[in-house]
């Protein structure tokens, strides 16, 4: 799965999960303070990232995944797919 298709994903699920336009998310966009997301609703992303990638997030890394970014790369990483540049 290749960095763009782990953004596309990644976009679906917080479109879903927070209710907002997937257009209006980008790679850049701050979870918190662009994307209005709370504590609650973080906890509820990443168990979403987790049963959608099949992966597990520490929760040291958790408190790392600032930007839409910040999750991807993370996926990529987990996933193997940062090194399909």
């Amino acid at each position: 799965m290749s960095p763009e298709e782990i953004f596309e994903k990644v976009r679906e699920i917080i479109s879903d999960k927070l209710g907002i336009e997937a257009d209006d998310i980008e790679l850049s966009s701050d979870l918190t303070e662009d994307l209005g997301a709370d504590s609650l609703d973080l906890v509820d992303l990443v168990m979403a990232f987790e049963d959608e990638f099949g992966i597990k997030v520490d929760d040291e890394h958790v408190e790392g995944i600032k930007t839409v970014e910040d999750v991807v790369k993370y996926v990529a990483k987990v996933l193997g797919a940062d090194d399909e540049e």
